[in-house]
């Protein structure tokens, strides 16, 4: 079997961006720089650097899952690694080393590429389950490691550091968090350009020709293992800028960074988002800050409910949010997504219906488990429940029923809609097609 062609120098041309595509960076760019000016309260700021921080680390994560095939159980031992190296790096900064705290991120980039060079060359032998399989392992070997070797991983404790280190540019010292956010938000838009970039390269096309058909790629001439090999180092690299940004965020880093925890999240809401398409991710990444922040401030259940919406999108709708998106907009550019606005309120209206009815009982269940010393009583969205009494479990039960009747015949009633107008879409495309 030949190797793979990587001395032919057209495997890493990128191809021009058109108009559409400069008006859509143009806005995102202008996105990332008005919204701390439009949410300017401190929380507002620490959870739009974590989006940026995870925008990174999930556009990394879907080079390996989305356009790749490989679906990894270890992406966090890469941006842990990062953030370990970065976090040593920012205390020689420290310590009198001259170089720019807004570089340290480069090192956690390159110190987890380089790891990757080391793992991942057994890692990418194998492809499919058995790769899933070797990647739980070395994250779950890393992780061990990290409690092993307190000198370099900082034990149960962590290592610490001060961002504001080292010269002070301009005045910028990265104290501040809207200064640190913007220095985010500057990686955040080149790194997201740089991985579109690689998508549109023939290395690109050659790792969605070795997801879908490998035995072809290598009938062709190309080392299949290389192609994942090298895909995997560069998505390391990304990962590990997103780790590095991360340990300028926190100033603390903790083998937490590279548990199999941290690697389930990533692969959950890249997956939310959407792994077919490529700002689905960028969607996952907002989701999974929003509930690691938010969410989890507003109740104690909000892991069993991020499972409910993670089964619920497996079933009916397994491209992700991304997808819904994508389609709507597709039977909007037809025209019949208007008459189907009305429908769209009424599901919206009657699961929201059902989701405050089992919330409620969700809500009672954990009160009563976790909340005895407190008595029965709680407040659920305003209203005074008590989880010991029969009426509060009928009422939520009722609310709970109803709304899944309703939502269930208005969704039957907008499948057939929904059906329709696929079928008036396909028609049309195919008289395009034949003019």
């Amino acid at each position: 079997m030949n190797p793979m062609r990587a001395s032919s120098p057209h495997i890493y041309q990128f191809k021009p961006l058109n108009i559409g595509r400069f008006v859509v960076w143009s806005l995102y760019a202008l996105v990332l720089a008005v919204v701390p000016l439009l949410f300017t309260s401190s929380l507002s700021h620490t959870m739009l650097s974590q989006m940026g921080i995870a925008i990174i680390v999930c556009l990394s994560y879907n080079m390996l899952l989305g356009q790749g095939g490989m679906l990894s159980f270890g992406h966090a031992v890469y941006s842990g690694m990062g953030s370990f190296l970065a976090i040593h790096t920012l205390n020689l900064v420290s310590g009198g080393l001259p170089l720019p705290v807004s570089l340290t991120p480069i090192v956690g980039g390159i110190a987890a590429m380089l790891v990757a060079v080391v793992l991942g060359w057994v890692t990418t032998k194998k492809a499919g389950t058995t790769f899933a399989m070797i990647t739980l392992g070395v994250g779950e070997l890393v992780w061990a490691m990290s409690l092993m070797f307190p000198e370099f991983f900082g034990g149960e404790g962590g290592v610490s550091g001060n961002r504001i280190a080292g010269g002070k540019p301009f005045g910028i010292s990265f104290g501040p968090q809207i200064e640190l956010y913007y220095l985010i938000a500057i990686y955040t838009f080149v790194c997201t350009g740089l991985m579109f970039a690689f998508t549109r390269t023939p290395l690109g096309r050659m790792l969605n020709a070795v997801r879908d058909n490998p035995e072809r790629v290598e009938f062709v001439g190309y080392d299949t293992q290389r192609v994942r090999y090298i895909a995997f180092i560069i998505a390391a690299f990304f990962a590990g800028i997103s780790g590095g940004l991360a340990a300028l965020n926190f100033e603390i880093v903790t083998s937490e960074v590279v548990s199999g925890y941290r690697s389930g999240a990533y692969l959950l809401f890249t997956f939310l988002g959407g792994a077919t398409f490529f700002f689905g991710p960028i969607l996952g990444a907002i989701l999974m800050v929003l509930a690691f922040v938010l969410l989890s401030e507003l109740t104690k259940a909000w892991l069993l409910y991020l499972g409910l919406i993670f089964t619920l999108m497996v079933m009916f709708a397994p491209g992700g949010f991304a997808s819904l998106v994508m389609m709507n907009l597709r039977v909007a550019s037809f025209g019949k997504l208007k008459p189907m606005l009305g429908k769209y309120l009424i599901l919206a209206v009657t699961g929201l219906v059902a989701l405050v009815g089992a919330a409620a009982m969700v809500e009672m269940v954990y009160h009563l488990q976790l909340n005895q010393a407190l008595g029965p009583q709680l407040t659920f969205m305003g209203v005074a429940l008590n989880a010991k009494s029969v009426s509060s479990w009928l009422g939520s039960c009722v609310i709970l029923m109803v709304g899944l009747g309703a939502f269930e015949i208005t969704r039957r009633r907008f499948a057939q809609q929904w059906s329709s107008a696929q079928e008036f879409i396909e028609l049309e495309l195919k008289r395009r097609e034949s003019l």
